[in-house]
């Protein structure tokens, strides 16, 4: 497994809209993230910058071109773009991090 860390930024006053709309997560994109080898995702807001971290784990190998391309990752980035930073695409801008330090 490899460990990937990014981030985002959420809109100002979305903070619940956002919680509960990941509350309902669309069992069909749970499957999906799964087939495509993520497990153990997490995401956490920083409530002074709106900034969201996100952690995930992912199978070595990881394709990070399949998922944008399934229609259901689409249709979830689209209803997420009025609550937070996007792409052109309708995918959210994020930020890769680097790992510099992990205990295990």
């Amino acid at each position: 497994m490899k460990r990937i860390g990014f981030t985002m930024q959420l809109h100002a006053g979305y903070e619940e809209e956002y919680r509960r709309r990941h509350d309902a997560l669309w069992p069909e994109l749970a499957e999906l993230l799964h087939q495509a080898g993520i497990g153990n995702y997490s995401i956490f807001l920083d409530p002074g910058t709106l900034r969201l971290f996100a952690y995930m784990e992912v199978a070595d190998p990881y394709d990070p071109n399949w998922l944008p391309q399934q229609p259901v990752m689409q249709r979830w980035w689209a209803m997420m773009g009025d609550i937070m930073d996007t792409n052109p695409d309708t995918s959210p801008v994020s930020i890769p991090l680097t790992e510099v330090f992990h205990l295990d």
